[in-house]
């Protein structure tokens, strides 16, 4: 039998501030958040606003590729 395709996929988000920005000297790392999506409701790349601990405010958080 074929192998089914799940509609539900894990994606990781990653800040966006953090990477234009560049973190901060204090800090080290990029803030990334681990959550699901539906892959035939939202079949574009995902965005979220989320609280960056190296920024210290809530950005953009976008999915990355694994």
């Amino acid at each position: 039998m074929a192998k089914r395709k799940d509609a539900r996929v894990t994606v990781i988000l990653e800040c966006t501030g953090c990477i234009r920005n560049g973190v901060k000297k204090v800090s080290t790392g990029i803030s990334r958040y681990i959550t699901q999506k539906n892959r035939h409701n939202t079949p574009n790349q995902l965005e979220l606003r989320k609280f960056c601990p190296y920024c210290y405010k809530h950005t953009i958080h976008g999915e990355i590729k694994k």
